[in-house]
């Protein structure tokens, strides 16, 4: 019995089955004497006994309580001043404990991994139950792994609540693991923590201030690496804060032919009812008015947070009218597949011929498979019609007249897209997509900045070297890249080049070396899983516990 169910300085006496379904074991310790938990004396003289149920490992599917026959021994040294004590068993489970060690060690297992709620529901049918609140403190009654001493290191922010309360992530990049979780992202926080753990030779970060004064401070000799992924997003960042001003302004400019060949299809939405044109019309003067009052507020030197409390506006639509030129109108938005997108052509070449018989047209479409309503077919035929239909009423004709054949809207894509288009290889971008950077071109100041934030993109993507191989010592296609950028005569541009040349030696280090903040990204992934895995209501001390744990 002892090979098959094994109790660490106990013998099993007998088992049976309990009231419950479950089994009890009936054990006793195997020592004739006890040590004095005061004093050390060993004592063999017995005071009296006393039982303990705790709860042990299931076994065969059962859920298995051992009943544990424990003696209490009297001290028999007189100066002592603990007259009994009772015999310890600390392989099997501590002083008080209602769980054996091993159990207490296969729930906690199951909590880091599912969390204290999934767990605990996970352990009934596994003949282990417990209630959440025991997980929990058996989660944080964990003890952390043992402190390890990175060379290479990666730091980034992750946040405990989105947009109000942020932490630091510290990563070491050659053991792929999490060293530490700390509560804030602030420099004096990250320099402490890294004034106590001396021998980091390479901090890998993002272009957060706060991170390049805390790795100056924390660990001068360190050397400081930019992301790459960062110096791309930063340059698209600002290439689209520059077309949200000049947005308006490249709109005007006209479309170039795309070598594409576009499918047959809508090019404009159904027309819009009276009232609804009404709202759009008032809509757009209040975006208008808010503008306005936006622009008045940023030329009297107005701090943008300021000008978005004072307006009750998000900041971001704040920074987009402060920096626009003219007022940004909304992008006419190109319908997108229908189901009368395979029947356009035939609808055309019926119209052309004279039929205007919607009804008529609807069920010609309909013998050929169209499965939608006659209601699609009356709206497309109301803009093409070349007179009113009979059943339009005397008092309606004549009003709000439809331009006749719509032509495709010359559309250009948002900033954001844009920005986009930019930073990638002409080779990956499609006609469409070639054709609307073509277009925007045509300005002079445009394509300066384009064929800029084209050579950025290129120039971080070759430097993106993977790691083990040689690292490129030359910069010069980045100091290069730099001399033009600040003396372009375009302020959005000039002022990321600043900014690159503030942040030179890491700038120039992510194009030399093989390193980059990546991993510290995948590694906040599987932090927000286990955020969410507690619906988002762990504290701090926990989520560091799991993370540290796991990993």
């Amino acid at each position: 019995m002892k090979e098959l169910y094994s109790t660490p300085g106990c013998r099993v006496e007998r088992v049976t089955r309990s009231s419950s379904a479950g089994a009890v074991v009936v054990v006793c310790p195997e020592g004739k004497s006890a040590r004095c938990p005061s004093c050390e004396v060993q004592s063999d003289t017995l005071h009296s006994t006393y039982v303990r149920r705790p709860a042990d490992l299931p076994s065969t599917g059962r859920a298995v309580q051992l009943q544990l026959h424990v003696r209490r021994f009297s001290c028999r040294n007189r100066k002592c001043a603990r007259r009994t004590f009772a015999e310890h068993l600390p392989r099997l489970l501590a002083p008080r404990a209602r769980r054996t060690h091993r159990l207490a060690t296969a729930q906690r297992a199951v909590g880091m991994t599912a969390g204290a709620e999934a767990g605990a529901r996970l352990l009934t049918p596994l003949a282990m139950p417990t209630s959440a609140d025991t997980l929990l403190r058996l989660m944080h009654s964990a003890p952390l792994p043992p402190p390890t001493k990175p060379r290479v290191l990666g730091v980034d922010d992750w946040a405990l609540r989105k947009g109000r309360t942020y932490g630091s992530i510290l990563v070491d990049l050659e053991a792929h693991r999490v060293v530490d979780l700390l509560p804030d992202r602030s420099a004096s926080t990250v320099a402490a923590w890294l004034r106590k753990h001396r021998g980091i030779e390479l901090i890998a970060r993002d272009r957060s201030t706060e991170y390049a004064r805390a790795a100056t401070l924390g660990a001068p000799d360190a050397q400081q690496v930019a992301d790459r992924w960062h110096l791309l997003l930063n340059g698209r960042q600002m290439v689209e804060r520059w077309l949200t001003g000049a947005h308006a302004r490249l709109r005007a400019l006209p479309e170039v032919a795309s070598a594409e060949d576009s499918p047959v299809r809508r090019h404009a939405s159904f027309p819009r009812t009276r009232a609804e044109s009404r709202a759009g019309e008032q809509s757009r003067a209040c975006r208008v008015a808010a503008y306005e009052a936006v622009r008045r507020l940023h030329l009297a030197g107005e701090p943008l947070l300021r000008i978005s409390r004072t307006l009750g506006l998000a900041r971001a639509t704040v920074r987009k009218y402060a920096r626009a030129e003219t007022f940004p109108e909304r992008a006419v938005r190109v319908p997108g597949p229908s189901i009368l997108d395979p029947y356009v052509a035939y609808l055309a070449q019926r119209q052309s011929a004279g039929c205007e018989n919607a009804l008529a047209l609807w069920r010609e479409i309909r013998a050929k498979g169209f499965g939608g309503t006659s209601r699609q077919v009356h709206r497309w035929l109301q803009t093409r019609r070349t007179a009113p239909a009979p059943s339009t009423p005397r008092t309606c004709r004549g009003h709000d007249s439809i331009p006749n054949d719509p032509r495709p809207i010359a559309r250009l894509p948002s900033p954001k897209q844009l920005a986009w288009l930019c930073l990638q290889p002409r080779s990956a971008l499609t006609p469409t997509e070639q054709a609307a950077l073509t277009r925007i071109e045509q300005d002079e100041e445009a394509a300066r900045v384009v064929a800029l934030t084209r050579r950025f993109g290129d120039l971080v993507r070759e430097r993106g070297v993977t790691h083990g191989a040689e690292p490129i010592t030359s910069c010069a296609a980045f100091e290069q890249w730099l001399a033009e950028a600040r003396t372009c005569g375009v302020r959005a541009v000039e002022s990321f080049a600043r900014g690159l040349e503030q942040d030179g030696d890491a700038v120039r280090a992510a194009l030399t070396t093989p390193w980059s903040n990546a991993q510290s990204e995948g590694q906040i992934t599987k932090l927000k899983l286990l955020k969410r895995q507690m619906y988002g209501r762990a504290s701090f001390d926990l989520l560091r516990r799991r993370a540290l744990l796991a990993a």
